[in-house]
């Protein structure tokens, strides 16, 4: 072989390793060379044209999307489940949630394989409590999962306190919760409510987890925040009056991504935007109507990642004109 031409070299295993069949060992002991450079025999000729490769777009589903939207908002990972393209009919409500709750279910079995002492943080919400409902049958004993706001709503089936005590159920890890109103009736009711010894330890656990998986809630009517009766109609109109499209865990945002000042933000108590950005923070999104929210929190530069159906996928690349 040491006659033969960096060219025919390529073009040899090339040959052996796509049309041949042969895997880059077999390859290597046929040319009589290293696996690494037969390796960078394959990368050289796939840079230069001389390979070519051709995926079938029909079954490509939803990934040149969700690389589209990876790369626009500068993101580590972003998944979109497939597409239905159908209407809103009855049994399709709840798919999004189901979808992007059972992604993120799978998400975070991989990332408690890699890591089973893993700090997980989570907020509230229809579509994280379908991801707790996904997870069972692994075991993660060393794990703990903490909320992100404060636990005490008048919505049991979807307040931080269930998620994480699903959560910890499921995988035989620790739950820590905040015993706190997630809106206080006053700043200073606030201020005394963090204070407290059961208060701050959990919240400093949050503060610093390792990753944060948050859902986005809309500035409507319809919105979770509205149904479970945590603001006023008054309030939303105001949040609303004062530029905000979107929250998540009580923090509310404007279409840029920046905070709104509102009296309800000071009354919030739940980690913020600086501990977002410093943990692995992975929004969840699902359903049209969180298009607009989702675009404005992916503009705040907190996330790192984005679970989403695929029809909120392309509507939200159509919004940002991708």
């Amino acid at each position: 072989m040491n006659d033969l031409t960096e060219r025919q070299l390529m073009t040899r295993a090339a040959w052996l390793y796509y049309v041949g069949g042969l895997n880059q060992e077999a390859a290597s002991a046929r040319l009589g060379l290293t696996r690494a450079r037969v390796n960078k025999l394959l990368a050289q000729a796939r840079e230069i044209g001389l390979v070519s490769i051709t995926i079938n777009d029909r079954d490509v589903g939803m990934l040149p999307v969700a690389e589209a939207l990876r790369r626009e908002f500068g993101l580590e990972l972003c998944i979109a489940t497939p597409a239905i393209e159908l209407p809103p009919g009855p049994g399709l409500e709840g798919y999004p949630m189901r979808a992007v709750g059972a992604a993120a279910a799978q998400l975070l079995r991989q990332e408690l394989q890699q890591r089973s002492e893993l700090v997980v943080g989570t907020g509230w919400g229809r579509t994280l409590a379908q991801m707790a409902r996904q997870m069972s049958g692994l075991s993660a004993p060393k794990a703990r999962f903490t909320s992100l706001m404060g636990s005490l709503t008048a919505n049991s089936a979807v307040n931080p306190f269930e998620v994480v005590q699903s959560l910890a159920l499921a995988t035989g890890g620790e739950g820590y919760f905040l015993p706190v109103p997630f809106i206080a009736d006053n700043t200073a009711d606030r201020d005394t409510l963090i204070a407290q010894r059961a208060v701050a330890r959990p919240l400093e656990l949050a503060r610093y987890a390792d990753l944060a998986l948050i859902s986005v809630g809309e500035m409507r009517e319809g919105s979770l925040l509205r149904q479970s009766g945590m603001i006023s109609a008054d309030e939303l109109s105001e949040l609303r009056a004062a530029g905000a499209v979107g929250d998540t865990n009580g923090l509310f945002f404007d279409a840029k991504g920046q905070l709104v000042d509102h009296p309800l933000a000071r009354r919030t108590i739940a980690v913020g935007f600086q501990d977002l950005r410093r943990a692995r923070t992975i929004v969840l999104a699902a359903g049209l109507d969180k298009v607009p929210a989702t675009l404005a929190l992916l503009r705040s530069g907190i996330a790192k990642g984005l679970i989403i159906d695929g029809d909120t996928a392309l509507a939200l690349q159509k919004e940002a004109e991708l």
